[in-house]
């Protein structure tokens, strides 16, 4: 077995990420934090999650992210599924994001796409069958 367990996202900003994703987790909380140099730069950090995984937040971030409409490489999104996604928008409309883009019409499955603060793409998907071949289907 293997999972994702972390992922580790440079930010300007620790309080305004955890107040984005404390919207989407509300039962996650910061598990720990400190300081640190990484490359010469003095950065804070922290690892906000539950027991099995978490968010690194690391606020030395000094630079625009990548142009997310471009094809520069680097992250593109990352997604989320929910057994609630009209709780995850109503979370994040009331904390002050809006819906970046719309997903895609299909029977299976809805998402909606958000930017953070600093401007990572987070996807929230909400499968709607249990079936494997129709949740992970591709219509071309």
């Amino acid at each position: 077995m293997i999972h994702l367990e972390h992922l580790n996202l440079v930010v300007r900003n620790i309080p305004k990420a955890l107040t984005f994703y404390q919207a989407i987790f509300p039962h996650w909380q910061v598990r720990g934090g400190g300081e640190s140099t990484w490359y010469g730069v003095e950065r804070n950090w922290v690892h906000f999650g539950d027991d099995y995984q978490y968010l690194t937040f690391n606020d030395d971030g000094n630079a625009d992210n990548r142009d997310l409409s471009g094809h520069q490489v680097g992250l593109a999104h990352f997604a989320y599924a929910t057994d609630d996604l009209d709780g995850v928008i109503s979370r994040l409309q009331a904390a002050g994001y809006e819906i970046a883009k719309p997903g895609m019409d299909d029977p299976y499955r809805r998402n909606v796409y958000f930017i953070d603060p600093d401007g990572y793409e987070v996807e929230f998907v909400e499968y709607l069958t249990d079936i494997p071949a129709l949740r992970n289907r591709y219509d071309q």
